[in-house]
């Protein structure tokens, strides 16, 4: 194989950082590379850099043995080089072809373009009908929008942002079959992923950064996810322990809950009935869409139901607002970290105290206790290792993955009898995600009550006492997590929510 593409010591700074050092590597054509490091470590500048979405301080990029330098994407994307983000930007109320030709540079006419997508979606095993609305497809489908988008514009290098963070296993080996077909056809692909076990069985080569800079390469095929990890932290990774499952007496009831989506592509949620127990971490699998979301909304308060559909400590707290619910023990961690767990533009001390107030005494009537503030902003930062110059720092300033660690950490130190969480690793890196899990078992150690809501199957079955599925808004009744298979769960998640027979919780 030739060399596509040829990194030359690129280097970028902001303010009080150096997001990439002295970065080279190349990329040969064909290749599906992996592109490895914590949260923080320099990747998502870096493939920004070569997309043409930042502009380097030094340093040079060579792609097909010409300067490469795009100023904006567009210039990239002339080039050859398309990028597949991690969160979609689609319109829900457009068709298929209407979305792919608001990312197309050049359009062709609607009858021809729908003839493309059914031809090269087909070809590539992502079958896609352009006439169907974005809203109505599930979100592995989405992602072969985005897929077939890029691939109509004949890319030569592939850039793929944590593509299997929302897909079912079932999804994962269709993608995969792509990617490979791809390579096969000349295609390099650019692949991060906090996801080891995939990098291993799919990736021919891997580049490691740390704090900006290369610190190592490898074959996947030859390493093991651990080894992987341990390039990437610099050293011994802990993992959470194994731990015995003595539930205690019920905290938490949910009973024939039904909650209609406020969202016109959301997913109703129908008669959902769980009952979570002292000590007990239950895990909620399936495919994002299927009403997660409204799910979080009706535990957290901003969503009221009929009184007696949610019971906290003997108590029905259905008509309860948030805040009434904290001062309750009942705290949550929604998905999105940036917007609704945390507000953007105020600092990561305001941020802890916009809901560690009630239980953190962080005010006292309307008066802020800012030394308390900074003391409760600090601790979070210092226990969960979040990587930032100062609790003064905007929250948009973080890393994803440094933010995450913030907001989670935020609930866990609140001492929670319940505890409830969508996505807790979602977009960290390994050695982040091995510290939120082992947080989240002590946390239950401790006598709490943890629901975990999660696309994750790895993390799910590694943490979870207990497992359900929701599909289609439907949940399955709660099953021993203990030896259930990831066929049986991708069955579950798939809509056969009897698909595995087995103990129930």
């Amino acid at each position: 194989m030739s060399v596509l593409l040829d990194i030359q010591g690129l280097s970028k700074s902001y303010p009080g950082v150096k997001a990439n050092d002295d970065i080279s590597f190349q990329i040969q054509e064909g290749e599906i590379h992996a592109l490895l490091g914590e949260n923080g470590a320099g990747k998502s500048t870096l493939v920004k850099m070569i997309y043409g979405l930042v502009r380097p301080d030094s340093g040079a990029m060579i792609l097909n043995g010409e300067k490469f330098a795009p100023p904006k994407p567009f210039f990239a994307r002339q080039k050859g080089v398309s990028m597949v983000f991690q969160h979609f930007s689609l319109f829900e109320a457009l068709t298929v072809a209407e979305n792919i030709t608001l990312g197309m540079d050049v359009a062709p006419s609607r009858k021809e373009l729908s003839a493309q997508i059914r031809k090269v979606s087909n070809e590539y095993g992502l079958p896609l009908d352009p006439d169907r609305l974005i809203g109505d497809l599930s979100v592995g489908e989405r992602q072969r929008v985005e897929i077939i988008r890029c691939l109509l514009q004949n890319p030569r290098l592939l850039i793929m942002d944590e593509p299997t963070s929302v897909l079912t296993p079932q999804e994962v080996e269709t993608l995969f079959g792509t990617l490979r077909k791809l390579s096969a056809n000349g295609v390099a692909i650019l692949y991060i992923s906090h996801k080891l076990d995939e990098i291993k069985a799919l990736c021919d080569h891997a580049t490691v950064l740390r704090m900006g800079k290369v610190v190592d390469t490898c074959i996947p095929a030859n390493e093991t996810a651990r080894s992987m990890a341990e390039m990437m932290i610099g050293g011994e990774l802990e993992m959470p322990k194994p731990r015995e499952f003595n539930p205690g007496e019920a905290v938490l009831e949910i009973k024939n809950l039904s909650l209609d989506s406020t969202d016109p592509f959301g997913t109703n949620l129908k008669n959902v009935s769980l009952s979570l127990r002292k000590g007990e971490i239950m895990g909620i699998g399936g495919v994002a869409g299927n009403g997660q979301d409204e799910l979080l909304a009706s535990l957290s308060g901003e969503r009221l139901v009929d009184k007696e559909m949610i019971v906290l400590k003997g108590a029905a707290i259905g008509r309860l607002g948030p805040n009434e619910r904290r001062k309750l023990g009942l705290l949550t961690g929604p998905e999105e970290r940036l917007g609704h767990a945390a507000a953007p533009a105020m600092s990561l001390a305001d941020n802890a105290l916009l809901t560690g107030s009630i239980r953190m005494g962080l005010a006292n009537k309307g008066f802020l206790k800012h030394r308390k503030i900074d003391e409760f902003a600090k601790h979070i930062v210092k226990e969960f290792d979040v990587r930032t110059p100062s609790i003064k720092v905007m929250a948009k300033a973080l890393s994803g993955g440094n933010l995450q660690k913030f907001v989670i950490g935020r609930e866990v130190l609140q001492s929670p009898e319940v505890l409830v969480v969508n996505q807790p690793t979602w977009g960290v890196d390994a050695a982040a995600a091995a510290a939120i899990r082992r947080a989240i078992q002590e946390l239950a150690e401790s006598g709490a009550a943890v629901l975990v809501v999660s696309q994750d199957l790895d993390e799910l079955m590694e943490m979870s006492d207990t497992f359900a599925v929701l599909a289609e808004g439907a949940m399955s009744k709660p099953q021993i997590a203990e030896g259930l298979t990831i066929d049986e769960i991708g069955l579950m998640m798939g809509g056969q929510l009897e698909g595995a027979q087995h103990a129930e919780a």
